[in-house]
């Protein structure tokens, strides 16, 4: 399904869409981390954003059971108990993760969390965008 991010600036960004299928909206934000996107979806920094990873592939080792605690109770794999994000863009997601402690994949994960989010945009042009103008106000629609 075609998906788009439109941007208050009124720069489009059009792609396929994952995970929730629904419209968001919120401040677009970057991430330039090469690996734990789990960790960043569910850091309490980013609530409310929409973020954009720069890192061009994501959801390839899936997203680990949420259920496993260590010895005072806390998440071993996330940085809270819940998605914090509004929306997810990817310039690549992959559908067919492969990782040892893999109980899902991030598509399903975000699905669950109705977390839309949108695959094949030109991240480094979005990305480039955001740091000349700064965070901005941005919605997912379909």
């Amino acid at each position: 399904m075609q998906t788009s991010l439109i941007l208050k600036s009124g720069h489009v960004f059009s792609g396929e869409s994952f995970g929730y299928k629904g419209e968001t909206d919120g401040e677009v934000v970057f991430n330039t981390g090469v690996t734990g996107y789990e960790e960043t979806l569910t850091d309490p920094s980013y609530r409310g954003q929409i973020l954009v990873f720069t890192q061009p592939l994501i959801g390839n080792y899936g997203v680990p059971d949420e259920d496993i605690k260590d010895e005072y109770n806390i998440s071993k794999f996330f940085e809270s108990e819940a998605l914090h994000v509004r929306g997810v863009i990817v310039s690549e997601y992959t559908k067919n993760h492969s990782h040892w402690k893999a109980k899902k994949s991030l598509g399903k994960w975000m699905e669950e969390n109705k977390i839309p989010g949108i695959t094949g945009v030109d991240t480094r042009a979005l990305t480039q965008i955001l740091r000349e103008e700064g965070a901005m106000l941005g919605k997912i629609v379909e």
